[in-house]
């Protein structure tokens, strides 16, 4: 019979900075789905537009490094083991996003932000601090995380050149992911932010959004 695996405080610092090091290494990740702009032609474009998607995807790229640091440090400070594999399991599900919009960025002459080491540090810091507040609190921390970047996703589908049919068939494929991952943590027993809480969350996603775009 098989047994558990029981990593050292050691142990797991060394598995965590890997996962780090390969979410903010360009090329590391590796996606197990193909991504859904490969059955998409690409279309001309103008210097303009290719620029402006390059902006929006560069956005989305780093909020999935976000998301990785976020569900590897609510996962590091959970308190029970199903929801830390949930937490595992979500973040394995969320590389492909990553590796869909690097690959995205690649196509349109561009590259990730160079702020995504700072912002993975950032964002490891909140997910741990809400797994320390408690598992119900952590899975409606992902709830409304998700919620809010669904809505983000739709504002970018919005603002993409009409031609980028390839950047848009990948942003409503994750939106219907990221749509099962909040649902998903409300059905785990995820109770909902408070007001002030998700305001705050808004205003830290406002200020990644506007140094990310252009950087």
């Amino acid at each position: 019979m098989s047994k558990s695996v029981h990593h050292s405080f050691i142990d797991r610092a060394l598995i965590g900075f890997d996962q780090a090091l390969r979410t903010v290494t360009p090329g590391a990740s590796q996606g197990l789905r193909q991504s859904p702009a490969a059955a998409t032609a690409e279309n001309d474009m103008s210097d303009a537009a290719r620029k402006h998607a390059a902006g929006l995807m560069r956005i989305n790229h780093t909020g999935e490094v976000c998301a990785q640091a976020l569900y590897q440090g609510q996962a590091a400070t959970a308190k029970l083991p199903d929801v830390r594999e949930s937490m595992e399991e979500a973040a394995a599900e969320e590389v492909d996003h990553l590796t869909w919009c690097e690959q995205r960025l690649t196509q349109l002459d561009s590259r990730p932000s160079l702020f995504n080491p700072l912002w993975y540090g950032l964002s490891y810091g909140i997910g741990a601090a809400a797994g320390l507040a408690g598992d119900r609190w952590s899975l409606g921390f992902v709830a409304e995380t998700e919620q809010q970047v669904c809505e983000h996703l739709r504002e970018h589908l919005a603002q993409l050149p009409a031609e980028d049919t390839r950047s848009r068939a990948i942003l409503e494929q994750m939106i219907i992911d990221e749509e099962q991952h909040g649902k998903a943590a409300l059905d785990a027993g995820g109770t909902p932010l408070p007001a002030p809480a998700k305001w705050a969350m808004a205003a830290v996603s406002q200020v990644m959004k506007k140094t990310t775009y252009r950087l």
